[in-house]
């Protein structure tokens, strides 16, 4: 017997309104085959053989004895036909940094540079395996944008706030920074606050409409609105020291200590259900996609569904950015304290820009715009410092640098391997109070940062370092399966 999952590896869509005739047919013709005297083996060889036909050219199987009205209804649901020609040579990419990168991380690289629209690759030092993409995978495409390659949370982004305090504030009155961070913001999947105390910003405002995903998920996107939620996403204070004379934000900052806010989280629920809704509706536009390349369905940026994403895409950018705004806001209002400078970035988005003479999409999916000039921090882990860095415009990477340390254990890994026990010596060892996070999130699941920013000389310099001194990240949570 063929299965559905064979017929889609021979090129045929996941589609309800196909894969059942398909089963059927297809089953019964090869059950012919071995009825006509042919061995099993070689009826399953010409069955897949006609399929693979069948998914490349259907009109040459409409008079096909057994799989004629197959081919019919294929053309009738897919009148434009493949959607995927494969290259004779894949898009030119480089690698930053070997050290750690899995052999799936690179291997999803190169899939990537093999797709029609592709322009031209690069992978971070902090790579590891993705969906589609991998993290620390940037990839940079004609007229067209790739959901998966963006990312599931959509518009993931960092900012960092140094406060008009000194240091010495953070361990004098420790009570009082604990509460500001537990008070003012929400850590945990679905988190958010309640309708008398909901956030209050002109991004919600704006049109919703925008796609029906945004609509009818703009009363959630409220009640999150300033929350951390679960997963890598994290609320800390710490020490940010400068070495040498340098321009952070709008400020010139002297040499010395100061005690600044960091803050790591996207576009919540809302930009979950962005990415996964329109990830689809790219896998089914693309259907003949092969399995390796599925999770890198496209949106034409022409089309109805490629403007409807890129529209939920900008305004999942602008509430993530909202999301930082306000936690920075609250957490200082409650201390009393006034900000001096900040600097912020997204590192799950897609830009338009101009490379090699032409204007391509750049997708950074966990990676960190890094052109000329532009100020960018890349965090390590709660117990290895986070840096402030000024971009050089490598166009080798397309302007991009890592987005952090990036992991070299699973979360499944992390909770089968480590021990609370190792990963609280740690802490203390080097000073940082936890208020809460889960094993998965441990020092130990993270690759060296300073090797990380070692590898990407040549793609950012560094401004600043902080150090990470009081932590909160959601506590263990139910593991749930990715889509």
């Amino acid at each position: 017997m063929i299965s559905a999952k064979e017929l889609n590896r021979l090129g045929l869509p996941d589609d309800p309104r196909l894969m059942p005739l398909a089963l059927k047919l297809a089953n019964t013709f090869q059950a012919c085959g071995a009825d006509g005297g042919r061995s099993d083996e070689t009826a399953h060889e010409n069955i897949c053989d006609a399929i693979r036909t069948l998914a490349s050219a259907p009109e040459t199987m409409l008079n096909h004895e057994h799989l004629g009205s197959l081919a019919g209804l294929f053309m009738e649901l897919f009148p434009d036909g493949s959607d995927f020609t494969p290259r004779e040579t894949p898009a030119p990419w480089r690698q930053w940094g070997n050290k750690d990168v899995e052999e799936e991380a690179v291997r999803q690289m190169e899939n990537a540079c093999r797709i029609p629209a592709a322009a031209r690759g690069a992978l971070m030092p902090d790579a590891h395996t993705g969906y589609g993409l991998p993290i620390g995978g940037v990839l940079a495409v004609r007229n067209a944008v790739i959901p998966y390659a963006v990312g599931v949370d959509i518009a993931c982004r960092m900012r960092l706030t140094v406060l008009d305090m000194p240091l010495s504030r953070l361990f004098e009155h420790r009570d009082a920074f604990i509460m500001a961070i537990e008070r003012e913001t929400r850590f945990g999947m679905g988190a958010g606050f309640e309708k008398n105390a909901r956030r209050l910003h002109p991004v919600m405002d704006e049109d919703w409409n925008v796609s029906p995903i945004t609509r009818i998920n703009r009363d959630k996107a409220w009640k999150q609105l300033g929350s951390s939620g679960g997963g890598n996403h994290f609320v800390e204070f710490g020490e940010l020291k400068v070495e040498f004379p340098a321009r952070i934000g709008d400020v010139q900052l002297t040499p010395g200590s100061y005690l600044a806010l960091l803050s790591h989280s996207g576009s919540r629920g809302t930009g979950e259900r962005v990415a996964l809704h329109y990830s689809e509706r790219a896998m089914s536009l693309c259907p003949r996609l092969p399995d390796s390349l599925r999770r890198l369905a496209w949106l034409d940026l022409d089309g109805e569904a490629g403007q409807e994403y890129w529209a939920a895409m900008q305004l999942m950018g602008r509430y993530a950015s909202a999301n930082h705004e306000l936690i920075h806001a609250h957490v200082l209002k409650t201390l009393g304290a006034r900000e001096l400078t900040h600097v912020e970035n997204h590192h799950n988005f897609a830009w338009k820009e101009e490379h090699d003479g032409e204007s391509v999409i750049v997708h950074r999916k966990g990676a960190t715009p890094a052109d000329a000039g532009r100020l960018g921090i890349v965090p390590g882990s709660m117990c290895s410092p986070a840096f402030i860095v000024r971009g050089k415009g490598c166009e080798e990477a397309l302007c991009s640098c890592s987005h952090g340390a990036g992991r070299i254990m699973s979360r499944a890994a992390a909770f089968r391997q480590l021990k609370r026990a190792d990963m609280d010596a740690l802490l203390k060892e080097n000073g940082v109070e936890l208020l809460s996070a889960g094993l998965d999130e441990a020092p130990m699941v993270y690759k060296d940062i300073h090797a990380v920013m070692a590898a990407q000389r040549d793609l950012v310099d560094i401004l600043a370092t902080f150090r990470p001194r009081l932590v909160k990240m959601s506590p263990d949570e139910p593991r749930r399966k990715r889509r």
